[in-house]
């Protein structure tokens, strides 16, 4: 008895390691055919640090993006309601017309529908974009929130 439970607790630990997430530095030096190999060597620390790489399956179509800390600027907040729903949702359409280049997001967050705007790696980059939209007067409460971003790899 004692043996099958030693085996499914290896067996968990070897599942729990493939299941993790690869990052940069790992996709760096992954050998491919045709292309060169990069070695990095440093602290395991910084490699903890850098954001994963998420890949979609090759069935759906949207590209490979870098997942990393960064900013985003709120633009809307609401409450748990599909009154806020809508808002929210509206505030995002609003925001697609006057800034059709910056990406947008409108989700639930508990206890509350949001929407934020942009992915942006520095503090200034997100001033520069909240200025710019209060700039516009259409949107009053508008903040900067310190967020996990989405950075394009392609």
């Amino acid at each position: 008895m004692m043996r099958y439970f030693l085996i499914l607790i290896f067996l968990g630990f070897g599942l729990s390691a493939s299941a993790q997430q690869r990052n940069i530095v790992d996709e760096l030096q992954q050998k491919t055919v045709g292309k060169g190999t990069v070695t990095i060597h440093q602290d395991a620390g910084i490699a903890a640090l850098l954001g994963s790489v998420y890949t979609k399956s090759e069935n759906e179509a949207e590209p490979k993006v870098l997942k990393a800390r960064g900013y985003r600027v709120q633009v809307y907040a609401g409450n748990n309601s599909r009154i806020a729903r809508q808002e929210a949702n509206d505030v995002a359409e609003s925001v697609k017309k006057e800034f059709p280049e910056l990406p947008v997001y409108a989700f639930f967050l508990p206890p509350r529908w949001l929407c934020r705007v942009g992915d942006y790696r520095s503090i200034e980059e997100a001033d520069a974009s909240m200025r710019r939209l209060k700039a516009t007067g259409k949107f009053k409460e508008v903040s900067i929130v310190r967020e996990q971003i989405n950075i394009p790899l392609d």
